[in-house]
């Protein structure tokens, strides 16, 4: 009976430094996973996640890297095999919002938010195929949004890339199943983050209202998916989108 455990696994999560990608890396990592997170700015915050998955008795690297460069993420899973073996695990999580409406949206910030949150999805998990291939076997989870799934005004472009990413998914998971490669999606919901702190209180009342649970999902039940799709609890899951949304987009 598969057991939910990543003792001897070694995960990347990209956008680790804080929200979601925090909970995440910590998660994977209580589990018993070697983790690298990467961040974009902030040296200070990814340090502090280092430092609390090298508390729980595992390894931990924090890097700064572009999301979208192909080079870096590449050169950063080659570091990753050479130093520690192989790459088991790959959460792309790193993204950005620039929400507008279409008839404000900017060419930039429509170019922006596709080229960060889809390129990098692509950048990541190809990089990760050939290692994978090599060790037979891996899982990816990559996190999109229930935007992606229906929409919604002022975020066309957030939209777009979210549901990019499960297009992106389903056919990498087809075209990997057979080397034991699994890919699955994350589609959280309205997540209380550092992030979402700033919204008006009506805005937050206007969203709970819409959930059939009643309230916002925290960062630590997006980890709980992420953490069962990483082990082999969903070793016949793939190409799958879990929505983890209170029932938002039900």
């Amino acid at each position: 009976m598969a057991q939910l455990s990543l003792e001897g696994k070694t995960a990347l999560v990209t956008g680790g430094s804080r929200g979601i990608g925090k909970a995440i890396a910590l998660t994977l990592a209580e589990f018993g996973a070697d983790v690298v997170v990467t961040y974009a700015r902030s040296s200070e915050a990814a340090e502090a996640v280092k430092a609390e998955i090298e508390a729980k008795g595992r390894k931990a690297k924090a890097v700064q890297a572009d999301a979208v460069n192909f080079d870096q993420a590449t050169e950063l899973i080659n570091e990753i095999v050479a130093d520690w073996g192989k790459l088991d695990i790959l959460v792309n999580n790193a993204g950005i919002t620039k929400d507008n409406l279409i008839l404000r949206m900017s060419e930039d910030q429509w170019d922006d938010v596709i080229t960060t949150n889809l390129k990098s999805i692509f950048n990541y998990s190809k990089a990760a195929a050939r290692p994978m291939m090599k060790n037979r076997g891996g899982s990816i989870i990559n996190i999109s949004s229930v935007v992606g799934l229906t929409g919604n005004a002022g975020q066309s472009n957030y939209s777009a890339s979210k549901a990019g990413i499960v297009g992106f998914t389903k056919s990498y998971a087809k075209e990997l199943a057979s080397r034991g490669i699994r890919a699955n999606v994350v589609a959280p919901g309205y997540i209380l983050t550092d992030m979402t702190e700033v919204l008006d209180e009506k805005v937050l009342d206007g969203i709970k209202q819409v959930t059939p649970l009643g309230r916002a999902g925290e960062a630590q039940e997006i980890a709980d998916a992420v953490v069962f799709l990483a082990s082999d609890m969903s070793s016949y899951i793939t190409g799958e989108v879990i929505r983890v949304d209170g029932g938002m987009a039900m």
